[in-house]
């Protein structure tokens, strides 16, 4: 069994990064509340995850993409997503945090959080669905593509223990931890980032590949 797909999504994900942003956007809230949001998140990551293990192919070839050409692409944002997380920031952050704190006065008005902005995009977005897809499109069979859709299981319970035990992790691990576990994982998804690319760019040009 290829454990590759579900490393990448791990580093990728990173939920460990995000208990900061979570403890952020559930503060005040009672314990049924964040019990609550901590499985609507998870359950919403795996949805993301298993949608473009199932539909990603289906999608490309609608709009006429060449896999070739999305894994240079999604290489691209792995590859941005790793330079994120070696500046220590969360790999699906965006430069800014406007939107991030228009969601902190959602879930002041009695709106859920969950989903976004702590399921979009900060644990799943652009670079983890470009992953999953390109690995999708190499299962050779259902049960292949059921173990990649089955990841996303694996990474809603990794997002659930994380979220659940944050309070204890923050202590822990403190600000400077969870930087450092950051930007390992950034390291990890850079190498990968770069085989992708790679791997797109040879079937693009295979003359590439006759000279290496």
């Amino acid at each position: 069994m290829d454990f590759k797909p579900l490393v990448t999504l791990l580093a990728i994900v990173n939920p460990l990064a995000i208990v900061p942003f979570f403890i952020h956007y559930t503060q005040g809230f009672t314990r049924a509340q964040r019990r609550e949001t901590i499985w609507t998140a998870s359950f919403a990551a795996f949805l993301v995850i298993a949608a473009s293990a199932v539909l990603g192919i289906q999608i490309l070839e609608f709009f006429s993409i060449s896999l070739a050409s999305f894994q240079v692409g999604g290489g691209m944002l792995l590859l941005t997503s790793a330079l994120n997380m070696l500046n220590a920031q969360p790999a699906e952050a965006k430069p800014n945090t406007r939107d991030m704190e228009e969601g902190a006065a959602k879930a002041a008005m009695g709106a859920s959080i969950a989903v976004v902005p702590l399921t979009i995009p900060l644990l799943t977005g652009p670079a983890t669905i470009s992953t999953v897809v390109i690995y999708a499109e190499k299962a050779k069979d259902f049960w292949q593509l059921a173990t990649l859709a089955g990841y996303g299981v694996v990474i809603g319970l990794a997002t659930a223990l994380c979220f659940a035990l944050a309070d204890p992790i923050a202590r822990v691990l403190g600000r400077t931890g969870i930087n450092v576990m950051t930007r390992l994982m950034g390291l990890i998804l850079a190498a990968l980032a770069v085989e992708v690319m790679a791997d797109g760019l040879h079937k693009l040009f295979p003359i590439l590949a006759s000279r290496l």
